[in-house]
């Protein structure tokens, strides 16, 4: 717990889990929020029209994604009426930029061992190439942990995107 002062008089603000959603790539890229406490990110990436849901999603877990029944570090991402030709593309994609071994569950890929990014700059350039180059539109959101809410909005993020984690 963080105890301030203000006019004399103190208050505690709690440390906790927050989630951030429906942020944009350009507005991640303005954040400056301390890496550390991010636990983990993804990048929903739409297709058009939405309302036929095909997306892929890119994500990491801080801890590492649960995998039958080990965690494994690295980059992931799942997809959902996309259609299983362009998975190679993808997989290629993300490898090149971050390496990893390529391991298959259901419909989730994770690149083992791939290289980690939590800085708002490498996530939010992320969601651009990701845009770019499979014509999706990215929406983003962030996991915080140990870190007050008053701290996240001082390094940029709105509280108009907070949900607030019930623990």
């Amino acid at each position: 717990m963080e105890f301030i002062s203000d006019n004399s008089q103190y208050f505690i603000m709690a440390k906790g889990r927050m989630r951030y959603w429906k942020i944009t790539s350009e507005e991640l890229a303005g954040y400056a929020y301390d890496v550390k406490n991010l636990l983990n990110w993804e990048i929903k990436c739409i297709r058009e029209p939405e309302d036929e849901a095909h997306f892929i999603g890119v994500f990491m877990y801080r801890n590492g994604t649960a995998y039958d029944y080990e965690s494994v570090k690295g980059i992931c991402y799942f997809y959902n009426n996309i259609d299983r030709k362009e998975l190679p593309e993808i997989t290629k994609f993300l490898q090149g930029k971050y390496n990893g071994k390529e391991m298959e569950k259901g419909d989730r890929i994770i690149l083992k061992g791939s290289d980690e990014i939590y800085s708002a700059t490498d996530i939010s350039n992320l969601a651009k190439e990701m845009e770019a180059k499979f014509n999706v539109k990215a929406v983003i959101s962030l996991e915080f942990g140990d870190i007050t809410a008053e701290a996240l909005k001082e390094a940029g993020l709105p509280e108009s995107k907070l949900l607030p984690i019930p623990t």
